[in-house]
């Protein structure tokens, strides 16, 4: 019986079992560091922005530092293309130990950089060279690694396996936030303005060291053997090119559109979370960071349980869920956080707004990765995510402070709304994935189960094998 039969008929056996697991750790914690690095930008861009971009206007100074950021995310969809072609020919474990490699050499880039008092804006530059191969690297991870959890997921369980991406990004950012409320107890704040927002650069660095050898040790998932071995001389051709996506363009549209929502909701509710506490809030930078650290730990506990549920129900339940909630709950969730007046207070409103947004979290992954073949898998689901946040994640910051900066703040709530609006119609619509078979040895055990008086987990309507 192969591996994919017994996961259907019953437990795994021990080896599986095993082998699903190290998938399940070396996926996730290189995912780790990969965010880690990418979102650590953020945490600390308070202390470093003038350090770069001299003047008065602090506000100024962060959408310089946000629009590097959203700089990054331009480079994104390069990065997609290239490494997700890369992972669809040469496979996902390759692609995630460049991505990796990538990731280490932006975070040493950053930690070395001149400030301006040194270099002028040659230590901008150095700023913006190191994001935008952070952008690249970034926007190969995101699909290497969504594919390679979900592939090597058992096929009744690919919504809690998926869920771990999230997880994973989560406590990068945790780590970060949790590096930087030591160094705000540690060093005073001249110090930490000065020199001490490059120490987490460093770590960086180090923990991609470590994560390089760790994923030199995976093995390839199933579907992507399969697919090497099948000889197919058109597949073998046309594998992880745009003509090969360009076939599944409808996917891809879905793709862009599921996403729209969901990362400009993710990035409102982190990354911009803390400057928008200390900025419109008033409150202290260190109270602040506390209440981030707070709500994204109970965040990345939430993912595996939606995922779970996914598993049961389906992903679109899930994903309306998340879409009615950000459409209708954005304006009163963000202007209660803006008159927040305690940790308490603010925590509990930053808790109610990523219960909503775990809806599109916990999930997305998989249903990106059930949307394509394998031959065009990691491309499909990395060049149009890449897209879409280029255009609307990275963004999310910069139109916050913007609209802040021009005194219409309350206008990017709006904005942040009608985005879930546009995701709502795309979930409603859509199929449910969850019974998609990813791999021929799935769709010949679901017919053997179906023959055998067993569940069959295939459905034809969702099945991207060819």
């Amino acid at each position: 019986m192969s591996s994919s039969a017994a996961a259907l008929s019953g437990p795994p056996p021990v080896d599986e079992r095993r082998k699903r697991r190290l998938a399940l750790v070396g996926g996730s914690l290189g995912n780790l560091v990969e965010w880690y690095d990418w979102f650590v930008y953020a945490s600390f861009a308070i202390y470093f922005a003038d350090s770069f971009f001299p003047g008065d206007n602090p506000t100024t100074q962060l959408m310089n530092t946000a629009g590097i950021f959203a700089v990054g995310f331009l480079m994104r969809p390069v990065g997609g293309w290239i490494l997700g072609r890369a992972a669809d020919r040469h496979g996902r474990k390759s692609a995630l130990t460049l991505t990796v490699t990538m990731m280490s050499v932006a975070a040493l880039m950053i930690a070395v950089a001149p400030t301006y008092g040194q270099a002028g804006y040659f230590g901008a530059l150095v700023l913006l060279l190191a994001r935008l191969l952070q952008g690249m690297s970034i926007g190969g991870e995101y699909a290497a690694s969504a594919t390679y959890l979900t592939e090597a997921s058992a096929p009744n369980r690919r919504g809690l396996g998926s869920s771990f991406q999230y997880v994973s990004m989560t406590c990068g950012q945790l780590l970060g936030l949790g590096i930087l409320i030591t160094l705000q107890h540690t060093l005073s704040k001249a110090q930490l303005a000065d020199w001490g927002w490059r120490i987490p650069f460093v770590f960086g660095a180090l923990f991609a060291v470590v994560v390089f050898w760790l994923r030199r040790r995976l093995q390839e998932t199933d579907a992507f053997k399969e697919q090497s071995s099948n000889g197919d001389a058109h597949d073998e051709s046309t594998r992880g090119t745009l003509k090969a996506l360009w076939e599944h363009r409808r996917q891809a549209g879905l793709v862009m559109a599921l996403t729209l929502g969901g990362t400009v909701a993710y990035y409102t509710y982190t990354t911009y979370l803390t400057k928008y506490l200390v900025g419109s809030a008033g409150m202290a930078k260190t109270t602040a960071t506390l209440v981030s650290f707070t709500a994204l730990a109970l965040f990345a506990v939430l993912q595996p349980f939606a995922g779970m549920l996914s598993d049961r129900i389906g992903r679109r339940p899930l994903l309306i869920t998340f879409a009615v909630g950000c459409t209708v709950g954005t304006y009163p969730i963000m202007t209660a956080l803006g008159s927040a007046s305690s940790y308490w207070s603010a925590l509990g409103l930053s808790l109610l707004a990523l219960v909503i947004v775990t809806g599109y979290t916990s999930i997305n992954a998989a249903v990106k990765a059930e949307l394509f073949p394998t031959r065009v898998r990691a491309l499909g689901v990395a060049l149009p995510y890449a897209i879409a946040n280029a255009l609307f994640g990275g963004t999310a910051e910069y139109v916050a402070l913007w609209f802040k900066d021009s005194g219409h703040e309350t206008m990017f709530f709006w904005y942040v709304s009608g985005c879930a609006l546009v995701s709502l119609v795309t979930y409603v619509l859509m199929p449910d994935t969850r019974n998609a078979v990813l791999s021929r040895a799935e769709a010949d055990a679901g017919a053997g189960a179906e023959s055998g008086g067993g569940r069959r987990p295939a459905a034809a309507a969702a099945d991207p094998v060819h």
